[in-house]
């Protein structure tokens, strides 16, 4: 009974979506209107959006990893003051939004329009004019790395965490140093635990680097948003930037699954089969009861 109820929902949700026709008087047509979204579907600007979303993904993503690395290699110091330290970033940019931290650091030339490099408390060598060069690309990419980092710091430490002690030990007792030991005997076995979540939070960075339009960074949601200013097709191009972020993170889907697996191979056995195997063992097994109940 509950899959004929479903089955009924999942065929009026279809029917409201392909043939449902609109109701405002004087336009007909589809309700969703979905020949717009086929004309911007591959229009230059969003595809154009599109990349710049990734942009921000991949270098968001980068110095998040390697930020998260260090700090939780700080976390874990037998010193108080940089376990301290690392403790205090990880509690400032996991307990403020992403939204205040992108306003705040495209707003930082307020308080320092000049950064000068040089001899602490000393002459200065360089000074940076942070209002030309750091523009609402690259203050969106700070944010999202400084938060990233933050998140990815507590996910690496549980990975580090989760390496029994002996193999430390037994690393040590070969003459190899701590970093050395953290390197080759640590982090490739955490790396088991690490990879999932951080799969997860690079999806998650994909769709969160949408709050960079606040600042007019013109990546996939700003673009989408200033079509539909001037087109008033809204809900037409957020599907359209729905259907963009969906084949994205689908493609980043995949390639987590596949990243997972390899590194699971020294956990089990034999790995399971990927869904192309398994398809193919499906057809392998259809093809002779095909033949067998086919016509003489």
């Amino acid at each position: 009974m509950a899959g004929v109820v479903l089955l009924v929902l999942v065929a009026m949700a279809i029917h409201t979506l392909v043939f449902s026709q609109s109701q405002v008087p004087g336009q007909g047509g589809s309700r969703f209107g979905w020949s717009v979204v086929r004309q911007y579907l591959f229009s230059p600007l969003i595809v154009r959006g599109a990349l710049i979303t990734l942009e921000l993904t991949v270098v968001s993503m980068i110095v998040g990893v390697l930020l998260g690395v260090l700090i939780a290699v700080m976390r874990l110091s037998k010193s108080r003051l940089i376990s301290g330290v690392a403790w205090f970033y990880a509690w400032i940019f996991r307990g403020t939004p992403v939204l205040v931290q992108i306003y705040f650091w495209f707003f930082i030339a307020a308080l320092y329009p000049h950064i000068t490099l040089g001899i602490p408390f000393g002459p200065g060598f360089v000074t940076i004019n942070l209002n030309s060069v750091l523009g609402a690309f690259w203050a969106a990419s700070l944010a999202l790395s400084l938060n990233e980092g933050a998140y990815m710091s507590e996910i690496v430490r549980a990975g580090i965490i989760s390496v029994d002690e002996g193999q430390v030990e037994a690393a040590h007792s070969l003459g190899m140093r701590r970093g050395m030991a953290l390197r080759r005997i640590v982090l490739p076995q955490a790396m088991r635990l690490i990879i999932p979540p951080t799969g997860n939070e690079t999806i998650s960075m994909l769709k969160t680097s949408s709050l960079a339009s606040v600042i007019a960074v013109n990546e996939l949601t700003h673009v989408a948003n200033n079509i539909s200013a001037q087109n008033y097709k809204t809900i037409q191009l957020l599907i359209v930037a729905s259907i963009w972020y969906l084949a994205m993170t689908t493609v980043l889907s995949v390639g987590q699954y596949y990243l997972e697996r390899h590194f699971a191979r020294g956990a089990t056995r034999a790995l399971p089969p990927t869904p192309f195997q398994r398809l193919k063992r499906n057809l392998r097994y259809l093809r002779p009861h095909l033949h067998q109940g086919a016509p003489a």
